[in-house]
């Protein structure tokens, strides 16, 4: 596998060869006790199985398909919910920013700052997150090759930081359909970054429900198996209790009970890919 830069998150170390990681939470924070208990889940989870965890959940989903839907509890309430996580469960934290004046107050809280991939073009946004310190992680638009991805990479590291991760989550196929290309994994480690694979979006069928996003969650587990065995350094999960029930994404999470089987074979393969790619 191709060498990729290592980044230090606290004690984790993320890409340069070490273990896989998982990135995992609900889409957005329904309320503070359920984003708590989630918390504690899949924390519980990763642990059990011997997965570093980066908690992942948006104050903010601002590119709903429908205006009416659920997008979050706003800047303030949702990083006062995360940071309250971060500090009694030491877990380190990922969340979205969509707006440039959102970076600095969210890396206060924040370890990594997501870009969403309808913006990974948005310059001001990358630079606004790259200048806060913080790790970015991009996610590569449904629009842009793999390849493209090295413009994404030089705006952040024009911008003094190069504590970059960038992530899959399928390419636009006709209408309201994604594709996984699993050759974009190789080719994005090219670029010499951390490479995620955003595998519940990728089964997303994009405002499949008209008002909303649909998805096909049977497909989770063996995209993800290709994916880890393709060499990515972490795995995205949106993870929910009650999919059904969820106020975002509901139709393409994990449901929480089957986290524990998938993250354990995920990370028996990775073990046996990592080897490989010492030998």
């Amino acid at each position: 596998m191709t060498p990729v830069h290592e980044i230090a998150l606290g004690s984790l170390r993320l890409g340069g060869g070490h273990p896989l990681f998982l990135i995992a939470g609900p889409c957005v924070i329904e309320s503070e006790a359920h984003t708590r208990r989630m918390a504690e889940e899949v924390a519980r989870i990763a642990g059990e199985c011997g997965v570093p965890l980066i908690f992942k959940a948006s104050y903010d989903k601002a590119n709903r398909s429908s205006g009416k839907s659920y997008r979050g509890p706003g800047l303030q309430e949702g990083l006062r919910i995360l940071g309250k996580i971060k500090s009694d469960l030491r877990l380190p934290i990922l969340t979205d920013i969509h707006e440039s004046a959102h970076a600095a107050p969210a890396a206060e809280v924040c370890d990594i700052l997501q870009i969403p991939a309808f913006l990974a073009r948005q310059t001001d946004l990358l630079v606004a997150a790259a200048k806060t310190g913080r790790i970015v992680n991009v996610k590569k638009a449904q629009f842009l090759s793999p390849w493209e991805m090295g413009n994404v990479v030089e705006k952040i590291a024009g911008a003094g930081n190069r504590k970059i991760m960038l992530t899959e989550r399928g390419a636009s196929f006709g209408y309201q359909n994604l594709v996984v290309d699993m050759r974009a994994f190789p080719i994005l480690r090219k670029l010499g970054y951390p490479v995620v694979f955003d595998v519940t979006h990728s089964v997303q069928i994009p405002g499949g429900q008209g008002h909303a996003s649909g998805g096909q969650p049977e497909f989770i587990e063996p995209l993800a198996r290709a994916g880890v065995a393709a060499g990515v350094d972490g795995v995205f999960l949106e993870v929910h209790d009650n999919p059904a029930q969820a106020l975002s994404d509901g139709a393409n999470a994990l449901p929480l009970a089957q986290l524990p089987a998938l993250l354990a074979r995920l990370k028996e393969l990775s073990t046996l890919v990592r080897r490989w790619g010492a030998l």
